[in-house]
């Protein structure tokens, strides 16, 4: 499996525990395109945390989801710059000025893409944010935004891949968590779909966490993932 990367797979490595993060970057690192990092790795260790992930061969995905005034985001996104990552998130519901603000520190260093709707939220949940109507309208709204901001691509749910890739065109990068080997979620994700429907419907990186770092075989999991055409 390692001669030949999983280049649409993104691993989410999430974890508090240092042995941990390390044994799944030298396992997953030669194996995916993509070793995706957040708060919860970086507020530990640090930059060296990204170094390690980077040092594998995959490319680093920072899951900051800056959402802040314009030049407090670009600031952030400077400082990212150095760090010597792929992907850089920022949410759309910062608005396109914010957004533009990132893509223009990013320069042609970081690829910044736009957060959408989170995959826990559903109808409900904007209802009590009194952000009315369907998740999927509002996805489709803010990753047009992303899109006129200048971002490379937008994250969101398997769920409104295929809308996004109809109606937004081919050359917008189409992230998309919430992948779940048996089309259930089973824990705080709500909008999720098994791997071979999100790439049948235009995933280009498909972030996966729990199903592939608490598999009882990862080494299975990722075949699997190669079957359906990662």
């Amino acid at each position: 499996m390692s001669a030949t990367r999983l280049k649409r797979v993104a691993v989410a490595l999430d974890t508090d525990d240092r042995e941990t993060f390390s044994r799944w970057c030298s396992f997953f690192g030669p194996r995916v395109g993509v070793l995706k990092v957040g708060p919860r790795v970086v507020l530990r260790w640090g930059r060296t945390a990204i170094e390690e992930a980077a040092g594998t061969g995959a490319a680093v995905f920072l899951d900051f989801k800056f959402h802040d005034i314009p030049s407090t985001v670009a600031g952030a996104v400077c400082a990212v710059r150095e760090l010597g990552v792929s992907y850089l998130t920022v949410h759309a519901g910062g608005g396109r000025r914010m957004m533009e603000a990132a893509v223009q520190a990013a320069g042609d260093q970081v690829r910044v893409l736009g957060i959408t709707v989170l995959t826990h939220l559903a109808r409900r949940d904007l209802d009590d944010l009194d952000l009315p109507g369907e998740a999927a309208d509002r996805v489709l709204t803010w990753a047009t935004s992303a899109r006129q901001a200048g971002c490379a691509g937008v994250v969101c749910s398997p769920l409104e891949l295929a809308t996004l890739r109809r109606r937004l065109g081919p050359e917008l990068l189409l992230v998309s968590p919430g992948i779940r080997f048996d089309d259930s979620a089973g824990d705080d994700q709500r909008r999720v779909a098994t791997p071979a429907a999100a790439l049948r419907s235009g995933a280009d990186l498909m972030v996966i966490g729990r199903p592939l770092t608490r598999a009882a075989d990862p080494e299975a999991a990722l075949a699997a993932l190669a079957a359906a055409g990662a």
